[in-house]
């Protein structure tokens, strides 16, 4: 808190979030603290706003509370999102690489063709013909052409794809119980329900 500044009452919200009760405008801060410069202004904010606003240091509140929750969605993945890059690129690969191997694993010996690959993909890849391009490089996938059809390619997992895959199970399995494993079976199965409402409601 700044020193000399008058003394502020916060009051708590309907939605839980703290405001000043004597200034909910903001006028008091200008006049007792003049010019207050933007560190001390971004600290009063992080004291006042609560969750994804003080996150992002968001000045002003939502306009509501579905457009909270979206950027709160979106900040979540883009850091599990980064976590998870961070725990694969010893191995060399990255998150859509990695999906990619997992989804040729459950093919099987049938393999899969790139279009097949791109409906399964956890996220979006323009591109799953490069992606497929330097797994096949690294010895990690192989394409061959159909005989019945030679216009399809089918791509399929190699020994070494599943060997990279095998090593990576146990890892994986720790690294997603220590990102959510605190929430607990109640919390994560009505997660996983409200996830799944919103990708409805999206689709």
């Amino acid at each position: 808190m700044v020193r000399g500044a008058a003394r502020v009452r916060f009051r708590r919200g309907c939605r839980g979030r703290w405001s000043c009760a004597d200034d909910p405008a903001g006028s008091l801060l200008k006049r007792d603290f003049g010019a207050l410069d933007n560190i001390r202004y971004n600290e009063y904010i992080q004291f006042v706003a609560k969750g994804i606003q003080a996150e992002i240091q968001q000045t002003k509140p939502f306009n509501n509370l579905e457009e909270e929750a979206l950027v709160s969605l979106q900040r979540t993945a883009d850091q599990l999102a980064g976590r998870l890059s961070d725990m694969l690129k010893p191995h060399g690969l990255s998150p859509t690489q990695y999906n990619a191997l997992r989804i040729l694993r459950g093919a099987g010996d049938g393999g899969r063709a790139c279009s097949e690959i791109a409906e399964r993909m956890i996220n979006r890849d323009p591109d799953i013909t490069r992606l497929v391009d330097r797994l096949e490089r690294r010895g990690l996938v192989a394409r061959s052409r159909e005989k019945r059809d030679r216009r399809v390619i089918i791509t399929r997992i190699t020994l070494a794809g599943l060997d990279l895959l095998r090593g990576l199970d146990r890892p994986i399995e720790e690294f997603n119980r220590k990102l959510l494993g605190n929430l607990g079976e109640p919390q994560l199965r009505t997660l996983i329900k409200l996830l799944e409402a919103a990708r409805e409601q999206a689709g």
